[in-house]
């Protein structure tokens, strides 16, 4: 049994949904295997409801975000080990957090491309200033930790010393497999899309094939966490809720995560694929970033590059039910192997410890 004191510091409480699934939702296991974890989110619950509500974080909580953030650092001494979510003090002159890191080891744990905030800004002051920070971070850190092949290749090109990945999973004891529709009852197939307001513009890229297909087949759209609708199909808005988010998708038939192919999007986790696979669902994605090794094309769903592809991919599931029967429960299978809780948690303990051990 381990006896580390690690302090993770998180962007969010649990309302974040990075923070949530990289770190929250491992602590009963890693607590189990004997880890003294304290958790200090740079922006607790309350403060990123306000954020969603006003559009933009106010002064008063950025200070007090920050300074409750520099404190937890000053005590890092009492810690064996520091778990990072992307950067301690995002948008600090990187000297600053560099000597607020010294002395304990630490793991950087990235999720998307948080260094493209900085060298891609529209600003040169910005990109000049601060268009490494994230990379002196993973170069000085005792391991970097990336959900995906491009915040690896960014890691190792930084300079990181020992790099690991670890994809963002779901937990399976909360998605339940139901049974699904053989072609004997003639249900009318549902397509869902889970995600944010701030993610809901990648569905602009299905509005012409779903148009197409309105023309030729019945079908209709579930869209979680997001406002979005398109005329000409029966189209269901469904408030995020971490409690229904699993019933949300298991109730639909197929999934979809329609994505620009820009320099940001390579850094996702494809997080959303992976929850409709876990619920049984058959897959169609753009080919962007991780989505290449998430979707074997043909065995759990398919990867579509243009609105011709989409349409071609969409109808086939919509016009066989056997087919997105036998894609689900590979896409299942997926999950069960590569992507649950079920099997990361053992591997980020021992990636936690061995980064612990090291100087």
């Amino acid at each position: 049994m381990s006896s580390i004191r690690i302090l993770a510091l998180t962007r969010y409480g649990d309302l974040g949904p990075s923070s949530r699934l990289r770190f929250l939702q491992y602590l009963p296991y890693l607590k189990e295997q004997g880890f003294g974890i304290d958790v200090q989110p740079l922006f607790e619950s309350a403060v990123l409801a306000r954020r969603y509500a006003r559009g933009s974080y106010s002064i008063k909580d950025l200070a007090v975000s920050w300074g409750r953030r520099i404190g937890s650092l000053l005590s890092r001494k009492k810690f064996d080990l520091l778990w990072i979510e992307k950067e301690a003090l995002p948008w600090f002159p990187i000297s600053i957090e560099q000597r607020l890191l010294s002395v304990v080891p630490y793991v950087v744990d990235l999720d998307d491309a948080i260094f493209h905030n900085y060298d891609l800004h529209r600003s040169q002051f910005v990109r000049k200033t601060l268009g490494l920070r994230t990379d002196s971070i993973m170069a000085n850190s005792a391991m970097t930790i990336g959900g995906n092949q491009y915040l690896l290749d960014r890691a190792s090109a930084a300079g990181a010393r020992r790099i690991a990945m670890l994809p963002t999973v779901v937990d399976l004891s909360r998605y339940e497999l139901r049974e699904r529709n053989d072609g004997s009852d003639p249900v009318i197939p549902k397509i869902v899309w889970i995600g944010s307001p701030s993610t809901s513009k990648y569905l602009e890229l299905l509005r012409e094939p779903l148009n197409e297909l309105a023309k030729r087949h019945a079908f209709s759209l579930r869209i979680v966490g997001g406002d979005w609708s398109v005329d000409s199909v029966p189209t269901e808005v469904v408030s995020w809720d971490l409690e229904t988010e699993a019933s949300d998708i298991a109730t639909c038939d197929i999934g979809v995560m329609p994505l620009a192919d820009s320099p940001w999007e390579r850094g996702k986790c494809g997080y959303k694929l992976i929850q409709y696979m876990a619920s049984g669902l058959p897959v169609v994605a753009s080919p962007v970033g991780v989505n290449n090794q998430i979707v074997i094309p043909g065995h759990n769903g398919f990867l579509a590059r243009d609105a011709v592809e989409w349409v071609a991919c969409l109808e086939r599931l919509i016009l066989e039910p056997a087919l997105r029967s036998s894609l689900g429960r590979a896409g299942r299978r997926r999950v069960e192997e590569h992507y649950c809780l079920q099997v990361t948690a053992p591997q980020l303990s021992r990636l936690l410890s061995e980064a612990a051990q090291r100087t």
